[in-house]
């Protein structure tokens, strides 16, 4: 399955969520920057709250495509043992790339934010989305991340993954009320892009328009007529 652009992929996410149409306690983060065009399509759908969650991989040295781990608020880091093992990363260079990771979370948390509190996740259903997964290591320090702010349900969905990736999240997701919605796993991924046939990049000034956006769309619902 391939997807035209972001939106498109948002919308056939929505369709796979549509029981959630409407519900109060819910909440949709996407992970920045290309989670969250598929995320605000999933929200605006689905009558919810649209909010972003920061998330970074660390990449290899001069192979940054490849995660050795990631990093998220709350403290949390993810380590990829098997890429880190394998290449035979130091750990001190390791901790070098990640706090440099954790200092571009918090300047796009405060570009996002604009000064404003993150919002409430306890007790509430939270599902995070990204536009796709290779290795999975931002979603799993997400998933680590949300998991500390008790919401009541997590669901993790997204477009498309590498099968292994998924099936890695289907078992790290198996706590009360957690679930993984996935729409296409591949065997062989060979990039998220490919799965798309618009892939641009999606830059800062793009997820505050949509962030925006969709507090103003819930505003004017919200207005008595």
């Amino acid at each position: 399955m391939r997807y035209a652009d972001r939106t498109e992929a948002g919308r056939k996410l929505a369709l796979r969520l549509e029981e959630y149409t409407g519900a109060e306690d819910l909440i949709v983060l996407g992970l920045p920057r290309g989670g969250v065009p598929v995320a605000a399509t999933v929200a605006e759908q689905l009558g919810v709250p649209l909010d972003t969650y920061v998330v970074r991989k660390v990449g290899v040295p001069g192979h940054e495509e490849l995660a050795m781990g990631a990093v998220a608020g709350a403290g949390v880091t993810v380590r990829n043992e098997f890429v880190l093992e394998h290449l035979g990363v130091p750990a001190e260079v390791f901790e070098e790339h990640a706090e440099a990771q954790r200092r571009e979370v918090r300047r796009r948390e405060e570009r996002y934010r604009r000064g404003l509190p993150s919002r409430e996740l306890r007790d509430r259903t939270v599902v995070l989305i990204d536009d796709g997964l290779a290795t999975g290591a931002t979603m799993k320090a997400a998933v680590e991340a949300v998991r500390k702010s008790h919401p009541a349900r997590l669901i993790v969905a997204v477009p498309v993954a590498a099968r292994a990736t998924a099936e890695s999240l289907r078992q790290l997701l198996t706590g009360p009320g957690e679930e993984f919605i996935c729409l296409n796993e591949p065997e062989m991924l060979d990039g998220v892009g490919r799965w798309y046939d618009d892939f641009r990049q999606i830059d800062d000034d793009e997820v505050c328009q949509l962030l925006e956006s969709a507090a103003r769309q819930r505003a004017a619902r919200a207005a008595p007529s």
